[in-house]
């Protein structure tokens, strides 16, 4: 119903971006360049300020979104105002994960959701903790899950489980046998830690500073963005490293990894992260509902 021209516009507006905007929209540039030259044309002035690889609102630019923003607003209310008439729960949803949740909570949690709404569309996106918390904040996807505390107030946050972490070391390291390590004698070993900007990543050094040890006593031999690429790299006897209980049940099933409790022993939230004052479709809301009552009734290693 909305004009397609217009909502191409805002999704550039909103990203300042029509890089950002084409992969959003599962458009090719060219075309979202297009979409945003007719709008232009129809209005009969620019938009856009475009200098230096980067574009800005123009004062006309700047009141299109703003209608645009309350266009889109009451198209929602419309929607959800019917559907509550009929009762059909359908939409798109767009969710963001950062990689272990993404990889190991999601699918499942994911699959039963769409068993009972076939009619919802459900998208995900999969980046660091950092990234989906800027796609939230953006209005690039609908809602985050994430493994670190998120620091943006405007945010609603909300803790849907909490996750464990323990040190990995191959079955055949010194290590192995025992039920627990320190972090002073963690640090002894070459240690294997996630990108920057990794909630993982984050929740450690936290853990680290807590406890009183400079994260420049970790002795960091690789850096990976891959949860697979760590554990394979800790199985191949390259170093130990910190990781989620949940992420490790075929492991421990196949006895490639030895697993250690830490101490003192570390935990940290999987949140849900949305927009405060967004207007929710009903799909939304029932995936929320959903996701919530799911975290209270699976245990964690099911994850």
């Amino acid at each position: 119903m909305a004009d397609r021209r217009l909502h191409v516009f805002y999704t550039v507006a909103r990203l300042l971006s029509f890089t950002k905007a084409a992969e959003t929209l599962h458009m090719t540039q060219p075309a979202v360049t297009f979409q945003v030259r007719q709008l232009e044309e129809h209005f009969n002035t620019r938009l856009f300020d475009r200098t230096h690889n980067r574009i800005s609102l123009t004062e006309a630019g700047q009141k299109v979104y703003e209608y645009a923003d309350r266009i889109f607003q009451l198209y929602n209310e419309l929607e959800n105002a019917v559907r509550e008439l009929t009762g059909e729960i359908s939409g798109v949803l767009i969710l963001g994960a950062s990689t272990t949740i993404a990889e190991y909570m999601l699918p499942a949690l994911l699959g039963d959701f769409k068993a009972k709404y076939p009619d919802v569309n459900l998208r995900l996106k999969v980046s660091n903790t950092d990234g989906i918390v800027s796609m939230v904040e953006h209005n690039v996807i609908d809602l985050g899950v994430v493994e670190a505390p998120v620091a943006n107030k405007n945010l609603s946050v909300e803790i849907c489980r909490t996750d464990r972490l323990v040190a990995i070391v191959p079955p055949g390291h010194v290590l192995a046998g025992q039920d627990k390590i320190s972090l002073n004698t963690l640090v002894e070993y070459p240690y294997i830690c996630r990108e920057e900007g990794s909630g993982t990543r984050e929740v450690i050094l936290d853990y680290l500073k807590e406890a009183g040890v400079d994260a420049s006593q970790l002795n960091v031999i690789m850096e990976l963005g891959s949860l697979e690429a760590l554990k394979g790299a800790v199985e191949a006897g390259i170093g130990v490293s910190i990781i989620s209980r949940a992420t490790l049940s075929k492991e421990i099933r196949l006895g490639t990894l030895a697993v250690l409790e830490l101490d003192p022993p570390l935990e940290r939230p999987f949140s849900f992260v949305h927009q405060k004052h967004k207007f929710r479709q009903r799909a939304m809301e029932e995936l929320l509902d959903f996701a919530r009552n799911y975290c209270e009734t699976h245990q964690a290693p099911e994850m």
